[in-house]
């Protein structure tokens, strides 16, 4: 029996396996009799843990996508690739260590992978700066991706990040520039790429690796432009808001599937990542070996035309039509083009468009 993770909302769940793990222990080499006891409360512990993890709100989503125990980048790079011979620095100033990435193995053929890497304890998050890169992260990552390119092999990216560093450091560095180089060369790699959002994608620490023919993403992972606390801030000026400004974001796999953000969801164990970690990761070497091969026959050309196409494809635009004070700010979707057009009062710049 899976243990709950300790989460908020799990607690009357992990009680309630705790009494039964108890009354287990208690009634373990001694002649009572309780096993009609247990499995009555055993069945109730399935209904309630049935109840909590087939209705999850998109903040519970997010804390499970950033559970310390869920598994991390170092994790699935050891447990899918073999051979993995790990690459350092940026050539120019240091070696970030909350990004990591090298060469390995991926059944018979090579593949660059890496990604953000978050520790499991403060000692490990201290190392690798709980998980959030510095300019000279992206510039490494950016110089593992042009080797893959020289010598023709496909990239892989694990996303887990809540975002590239805020501190000083990063500014004066360039992280801005960093995260912007890497969109750019991305977008015209000439190998393929995949992403797989593995528990918190957030801001632009998450795009600077996030660019990808396919973007794969976890069941209970999280991708967003902030974060819900972030957001909170800055809309209500309130960070205790954070589960509504969830709910507001779309950050969950369905949602950004729904809206063409991501290409795919791996399954997750009842739970979280963390229940079985083993199981995710043979999970993802799947979807990866699947996505792989199929991109693995386009042609370069036909590789940047995808992907131009489908960052492109993201989104939808406004424009504004004269029309009557009655229907001004009225939103109207059409649904043959996916467009949306706001109707406003009659203006002189009422026919450009925004």
């Amino acid at each position: 029996m899976a243990q709950a993770g300790g989460l908020d909302f799990e607690k009357s769940l992990v009680e309630l396996e705790k009494k039964i793990e108890e009354i287990k222990n208690f009634t373990d080499g001694r002649q009572m009799d309780m096993q009609e006891e247990i499995q009555q409360l055993e069945e109730k512990a399935q209904e309630l843990r049935e109840g909590i993890y087939d209705n999850l709100t998109p903040w519970q989503i997010v804390q499970i996508s950033r559970h310390l125990k869920r598994p991390h980048t170092l994790d699935y790079i050891h447990g899918m690739f073999a051979d993995f011979m790990e690459m350092h620095g940026d050539r120019a100033f240091i070696d970030d260590r909350a990004m990591v990435g090298g060469v390995a193995w991926l059944d018979d053929k090579p593949v660059m992978v890496l990604g953000t890497q978050k520790g499991k304890d403060t000692k490990e998050n201290i190392v690798c700066n709980f998980g959030l890169p510095l300019p000279e992260g992206y510039r490494k990552a950016l110089r593992l991706m042009k080797f893959a390119e020289k010598f023709n092999m496909p990239v892989v990216t694990l996303v887990d990040t809540a975002g590239a560093y805020p501190g000083l450091e990063g500014e004066e560095r360039g992280v801005a520039e960093a995260i912007a180089r890497n969109l750019r060369e991305m977008a015209y790699l000439d190998v393929p790429i995949v992403v797989v959002i593995i528990g918190e994608g957030g801001s632009g620490g998450a795009l600077g690796i996030g660019v990808g023919d396919r973007v794969l993403m976890l069941s209970n992972a999280s991708y967003t432009v902030i974060t819900p606390e972030g957001c909170a801030a800055i809309l209500w000026k309130d960070r205790a808001q954070a589960a509504r400004a969830s709910e507001i974001l779309k950050i969950t796999a369905p949602d950004l599937k729904r809206l063409g953000v991501i290409d795919d969801i791996i399954p997750e164990p009842e739970g979280g990542a963390h229940h079985d970690p083993q199981v995710v990761i043979e999970q993802v070497k799947t979807f990866l070996q699947k996505h792989l091969a199929e991109l693995s026959k386009k042609t370069v050309n036909q590789l940047h035309e995808d992907r131009y196409r489908k960052y492109r494809s993201i989104g939808f635009f406004t424009d504004v039509i004269p029309q009557t004070a009655e229907d001004e700010e009225r939103l109207v979707e059409k649904p043959a083009t996916g467009k949306k057009t706001v109707k406003k009062k009659k203006t002189s710049e009422s026919n450009d468009v925004q």
